[in-house]
């Protein structure tokens, strides 16, 4: 595999020059911003976890950028790799906060992550017209399985997670539409996801510092 070779993956990409996708460059700034503005709110050694996963937005920021500007797939690779160690970190910190469950319990369920996506995946795939997109539809499901389970325990924090779930799938549905509406917009609907999913990030990260304020405080 040749690492550099240029991808052409999104509507707004008509070279490999690197200003070929401006808006979906410029607007991986949403993820700078989200991050920024939530790290003051993050104080405190009870929120040392709230600010790895602050880092990591803003590292997702980086990689995206990364990718839309140098398109290829080891760019492809910093991409995603921040996106995947954000779903793992929120897993294990949801896991441990919002269900009381011990680090290593929280370690085992963030681990089935990764047999959990490779089962669903495949399943979401079959969706006509999903595409790609397929491959982060078991996320909001399984926010949505989280947001079920907590509904009774902690109603705020579940419907926290069920309003993340909600501005992720509609992220999601900008994502997927890039391509089919490429004809009628020619700069595409893929600098949508990045600024909901910049919304959804800051969001989650906001649910678990109020819950674990709240648990502070009890």
């Amino acid at each position: 595999m040749n690492w550099l070779a240029p991808v052409d993956a999104y509507c707004e990409r008509t070279g490999p020059d690197y200003w070929s996708e401006p808006i979906n460059a410029l607007t991986n700034l949403a993820f700078l911003i989200a991050a920024l503005v939530l790290w003051p709110r993050l104080r405190g050694p009870e929120m040392a976890m709230g600010r790895a996963l602050a880092a990591v937005l803003f590292v997702i920021g980086i990689g995206s950028w990364l990718f839309h500007t140098h398109a290829n797939q080891l760019t492809g690779l910093m991409d995603v790799l921040p996106i995947l160690a954000f779903i793992l970190l929120y897993v294990f910190a949801a896991t441990r906060d919002y269900f009381g469950a011990r680090p290593w319990i929280a370690a085992l369920v963030t681990a089935g992550f990764i047999p959990y996506a490779a089962a669903t995946v495949p399943i979401f795939a079959m969706i006509p017209g999903l595409g790609s997109s397929a491959s982060y539809a078991p996320v909001p499901l399984l926010i949505l399985i989280y947001a079920a389970l907590l509904r009774r325990r902690l109603p705020e924090t579940a419907r926290g997670l069920a309003i993340g779930a909600g501005i992720l799938i509609a992220s999601l549905t900008f994502r997927t539409l890039d391509q089919p509406l490429c004809g009628a917009l020619p700069f595409g609907t893929h600098f949508l996801w990045h600024v909901l999913n910049a919304v959804m990030l800051g969001w989650m990260i906001e649910v678990w510092r109020r819950h674990r304020l709240g648990s502070a405080s009890a």
